[in-house]
This record gives C-alpha cells, structure tokens and sequence, in this order.
C-alpha cells in the first residue's frame, strides 16, 4: 500500500477545521468520501472540501472499494459499532476520543483489532503537537530535576444548553459529561507524560440538576515511578474563575502550561522561561501525519487502543460510583 485514501464517518463541526482538511494535506494521504445521516448535510460538507463522494449511511461508506482508512468522529454512543463494522471490512480505523461509551465497550473494540488483525489509533492528537513534545523533552532531559508532583485544574462554567441540545453532557451519547469531553486529552498526556501508572482514583458528583451528569470530578493518579497526579474539574464555575492550569513540580522547579492554551513556563530558582507556540491551523494534522506512516507500515502506533482503554478505565476510576 502506497497511499490511504480516507473516508470520515460524522463530519460534524469537530472535522471541518481541527481534522478534516489534514487528511489531503499530508504526504501520501486523501480525503475521499465523508457520510453523515442527514445528506444534505454530508453532501454540502462535501462540496465545500472538494471531497469527491459523500453518503448518509455509514455501511455505504465503510464498503466503499476504494477507501481503506476510516476516521470515526460521531459521538463516543456509536463509536464501537463502526469501529469493528471497519476492522471488519478490513479497514484502518482512527477513531476520536473518548474511545468509546465505557470501558466494556473499549475492550470489545480492542478485543476486535487482535481478532482481526487490525489496526486502530485512538485520536488524542495533543501528544503529537510541537507544544507537548516540548515538554516531554523538557522532562526527558531533567530540566526541572526529579518529577515528584502534578497539580491539574480545570474549571469552567456551567452549560445553559439543556442536554436534549448538547450531547456532550448526555451520558447516554457521551459517556458523561463535559469531564468525558475534555479529560482524555489531559489524562493521555500524563500517561505519556510519566509512563504507567499503579493506581487510580477519585470522587464525582452532579452539583446542578440541569447539567444532565456529574459536574464535578476529583481524581488522584499514582505512577509506578512514585509521582503524583492530583486533577479536579469543575464545570460550576463563576466565569471569572476559570481555570486552565498544569503543573509539574520537580526538584530543581516547575513547568507550568494550559492543556487548551500555547506557551509553556518553567521555573528555576525563581527565574521564569517562556516558550510560545503558534496556534495549529489543523490541530490533528501532527497526529494524522504519524497515523498514515503507521498505516503505511513506516511508522509506530502513536496512540494504540492500550492506551485509549486505559483513558476509558482511569475516568471510570475517577467517576465511579460505590454503593451504600
């Protein structure tokens, strides 16, 4: 195989700037065909991407002859359905995170790329852009000498969209709610931050009615290299209180940085140093360009479905619920 030619299930708002034009814009890759079941919908998306093929019905696309690489990014409820409806097929799937509903349905999905001899990337894309890899180096290298804590927030204010309105926070569709849309990114970055991880565990509560899910999550990560992570994420915040901050606190100093922003701060005996990122055109276009070298047999896996079953189980850790 020298080129994968690409068909995208679910091309909603999340593909047309953050994805989808990444896949004809890296070497040896081709968006051809894209489905979404309202088909004026798939078919104006189509038009406007210069995208040769469009279809409202998700088996039409995956059967398609000439595609052999499918995206899935429709909410987490369907993910595992069209999943190992490709794998089946024969085809490379990236599907987006979270990797699915819940953990079963991850491990299905896993369980179907070893019974079909398949490959499967999970899309936590921030692990392959410039800012990150910037700070794994920075770790690597010691910068801040040994890594013994992790402090991570992230609080926003409440959603005034009903939950009929915004799937996100419609547990039945994603999982959870806002925790499930945004932690994964932050989580995979630990792990490939700091390696394996021995325990997890935390607390989660629904603050607001109306919010349709929990609202508010603390968890606590230990790695088997003895640091701490501690998060909490908090989406009933006053508006002037929002929070997007990591840090990471070593022996020598700390690296400060926002999972959603572009500079990164580290902090040596009360000195700051700044490192400033331009924002993405396509955020997932790093990603993407690992992800064809891997489906063209030139490359590593860079998000496996080990990784993205771990996601899963580390948020149901944080956010299960023990009975009395």
């Amino acid at each position: 195989m020298q080129h994968i030619k690409w068909g995208i299930i679910g091309c909603g708002n999340v593909t047309e700037q953050k994805s989808g034009p990444a896949f004809s814009k890296v070497p040896h890759s081709t968006l051809v065909a894209v489905m979404r079941r309202n088909a004026a919908k798939a078919k104006d998306y189509a038009e406007r991407h210069q995208v040769a093929k469009w279809y409202s019905d998700a088996t039409e696309l995956i059967n398609d002859a000439e595609i052999n690489a499918i995206y899935i990014a429709t909410p987490p409820s369907s993910h595992e359905e069209y999943a190992i409806q490709a794998l089946a097929a024969g085809k490379f799937v990236y599907v987006e995170k979270p990797m699915s509903l819940d953990v079963a349905s991850a491990q299905r999905m896993a369980d179907a790329v070893d019974s079909y001899q398949g490959k499967l990337v999970v899309a936590h894309y921030r692990r392959a852009q410039p800012m990150f890899l910037k700070i794994k180096d920075l770790l690597d290298e010691g910068s801040i000498g040994k890594v013994n804590l992790v402090q991570l927030k992230m609080y926003k204010p409440s959603s005034k969209t009903p939950k009929e309105e915004n799937w996100r926070v419609d547990p039945a569709i994603s999982g959870g709610g806002i925790f499930h849309d945004l932690a994964p990114h932050q989580l995979d970055l630990m792990y490939f931050f700091f390696g394996r991880v021995a325990s997890a565990s935390g607390i989660a509560i629904q603050q607001e009615e109306a919010s349709g899910a929990d609202d508010l999550v603390c968890g606590q990560l230990i790695f088997e290299n003895g640091i701490v992570f501690n998060g909490s994420w908090c989406f009933t915040i006053n508006p002037y209180e929002s929070a997007d901050l990591c840090e990471i606190y070593g022996s020598k100093g700390k690296i400060s940085f926002a999972i959603f922003g572009y500079h990164i701060e580290v902090t040596l005996n009360g000195e700051t140093e700044r490192f400033d990122f331009m924002p993405l055109e396509h955020v997932q276009q790093p990603m993407i360009e690992q992800v064809v070298q891997y489906f063209l047999g030139k490359g590593e896996n860079p998000c496996p479905v080990e990784d993205g079953l771990l996601n899963m189980q580390l948020m149901t850790n944080f956010t299960a619920r023990t009975s009395s």
